[in-house]
């Protein structure tokens, strides 16, 4: 399984309108690509001067299907967001295998 990890450190001044979005159009968006069996949104609890930072975690199951999302969907979907909160964030992006889980 695949674990793709986004971290985004997102402005206060638009905190609350960001993660209502992610969870009620972004995320939905990316899991209705069908790349993803399950996503979680994590709360990164350190303090951030001036934001508040999160761990977006989308689970594949197996490398072609993360590049089959980079290469079909991910670009259009990050000009979106990067088109509604141009400047008020900071972002970016791990890959992981996992390799167990009990």
């Amino acid at each position: 399984m695949i674990l793709y990890n986004v971290t985004v450190n997102i402005d206060v001044t638009v905190h609350d309108e960001w993660l209502q979005w992610m969870k009620e159009v972004h995320i939905p968006e990316v899991m209705a690509t069908g790349c993803f069996l399950e996503n979680k949104i994590c709360r990164i609890l350190a303090e951030e001067e001036g934001g508040k930072a999160y761990s977006i975690q989308y689970f594949a199951p197996d490398m072609e299907t993360y590049i089959k999302y980079q290469t079909e969907f991910a670009p259009a979907l990050q000009v979106e967001h990067t088109k509604k909160y141009n400047g008020k964030f900071g972002a970016f992006r791990t890959l992981l295998e996992v390799v167990h889980t009990s």
